[in-house]
């Protein structure tokens, strides 16, 4: 199989390929073995190989919807026994984990073949994907530029034809942006749709979920079947679907009224060309029949972002208790700090608050069926862009030095680090704290042809919803033409 003739299928087409004899679960793990050689030096996505796991898995009776199609997990939260589960910190190295996540194991049972992991920030924190232990990832579209984050390693590898699809996850947007600047689809399930155990209960507080980056609508819908539903223990018992989440790709969805906003809700700048792709969708939708105008939630964007940044410190300095102070890196030791001021009373009490945002959102929902954003609201950024400027580095040292924490917390600094963390991505956090669905289509390309995503969040339980409207969208604007051309194959390339 040439790699062109392995790119232009989807998952579940080469899963076909397999089942029906024109192809080899080997041939296939070949393909994929030497894209990522051949991408290692440009995009750097994979970080992980477990090439010995992958051959042991192709012994037939190949069976599940995925039989055969070679798959990355995510090195975050998606833990292999015996593996280590990195999270792109040196900090975590040589931590092997004791089990296989629910996550792997119905993966396995979906019978994918799990060749190796993809990269990621330190403890998934960035909307970048660039680390000290395994370098940067790059975005196959533009490789002087992030893929996003934090499962840019996952993006970058489907974007550059590595696997169809990748595992991924989301706590801020990291599923949905990395799919926006790499020109793919990109489905965040609500809380609780998809378990993240046995390991953990829940990750973030219930504010990350677990899913993957696919180049095709079908493929995602496929995967969440295949990975929905609680397993032993799990705290959140969400509703079963009405039908199997495939089912819903059957039928156009009925006439839909749809908000659409288009400023930040932190009120910093919105980049003309990230606006565009959210009303070029809105102008899309109307033709198909959908009625869209401008609304958004009655919400205070800062003090969601206050509440959202709360959780980011507390949980940085959790996971740094795990591991040695010096393996960290600055930002994340800074970081680390800021959690360790907080009060245990400060921490419950934003935490608090996202029942009122989730009661509002809910609210806002009895008006309109879905919600319309751009997913972004800067193009990606430069690697190494986004650095912390020497000057910040000094000062970050001489606080850590100082355990100068709660002086900041007490400064006004925090509201400043919210924003700055937050401008470029302002959009996604909202369904992370209200535990909504959200997904980013890939419907429009700037220009000088960089992909950007469009946002749409759907009330609890309306996975099913977007992935209609997101069949509808790709039938009427297929995006599977659009493919970098990073790394082209040369002439001996399988």
């Amino acid at each position: 199989m040439t790699f062109d003739e392995y790119r232009s299928h989807d998952a579940l087409g080469l899963a076909a390929l397999v089942g029906n004899g024109e192809t080899t679960a080997d041939e296939l793990l070949e393909c994929a073995l030497h894209r990522v050689e051949t991408t290692r030096s440009t995009i750097n996505a994979v970080n992980r190989m477990l090439t010995d796991r992958a051959r042991s898995r192709l012994q037939p009776p190949l069976t599940g919807a995925f039989a055969g199609v070679p798959f990355l997990v995510k090195d975050v939260v998606q833990d292999i026994q015996g593996e280590p589960t990195t999270m792109g910190s040196r900090a975590f190295v040589d931590h092997r984990a004791d089990e296989d996540s629910s996550y792997v194991r119905r993966a396995d049972a979906a019978g994918l073949v799990i060749f190796g992991k993809t990269n990621t920030p330190e403890l998934a924190l960035k909307g970048i994907t660039e680390n000290a232990t395994f370098g940067a990832t790059r975005n196959p579209w533009a490789t002087g530029h992030t893929p996003g984050g934090s499962s840019g390693g996952a993006a970058a590898a489907v974007a550059a034809g590595i696997v169809p699809m990748a595992g991924a996850n989301d706590g801020g947007g990291s599923i949905r942006i990395p799919a926006a600047y790499c020109g793919l689809f990109g489905l965040r399930p609500g809380r609780g749709r998809v378990p993240v155990g046995p390991a953990q209960a829940e990750v973030w507080e219930g504010a990350s979920s677990d899913h993957v980056l696919t180049r095709s609508v079908r493929d995602s819908a496929a995967m969440l079947d295949a990975l929905a539903g609680p397993d032993t223990g799990a705290p959140f018992h969400i509703a079963p679907p009405a039908r199997p989440f495939m089912q819903e790709l059957e039928q156009a969805p009925a006439p839909l009224r749809i908000a659409l906003c288009t400023h930040s809700p932190i009120g910093g700048p919105v980049d003309a060309d990230c606006r565009a792709a959210a009303e070029d969708t809105a102008r899309l939708l109307e033709e198909l029949g959908q009625h869209v105008e401008e609304a958004e939630p009655p919400l205070d964007g800062m003090a969601l972002a206050r509440c959202y940044m709360t959780l980011y410190f507390g949980q940085v300095a959790a996971a740094t208790a795990r591991g040695r102070d010096g393996d960290f890196e600055l930002d994340t030791r800074a970081l680390a700090m800021l959690g360790r001021a907080l009060s245990s009373g400060e921490y419950v009490t934003a935490h608090q608050q996202w029942n009122a945002f989730g009661r509002v959102l809910g609210a806002f929902f009895n008006d309109f069926d879905l919600y319309l954003t751009p997913t972004v609201a800067a193009r990606p950024a430069a690697i190494g862009e986004l650095d912390t400027p020497a000057g910040e580095r000094l000062g970050l040292r001489v606080l850590s030095a100082l355990r100068a924490g709660r002086l900041l917390l007490k400064s006004g600094m925090v509201e400043k680090m919210a924003f700055k963390a937050l401008e470029r991505t302002p959009f996604t956090q909202l369904a992370n704290l209200t535990g909504t669905p959200a997904m980013s289509v890939p419907l429009y390309w700037t220009d000088d042809n960089l992909p950007l995503g469009s946002q749409f969040m759907a009330p609890v339980g309306g996975e099913g919803l977007l992935l209609r409207l997101a069949a509808q969208l790709e039938r009427a604007r297929p995006w599977w033409h659009r493919v970098p051309e990073v790394a082209a194959p040369g002439p001996s390339q399988p």
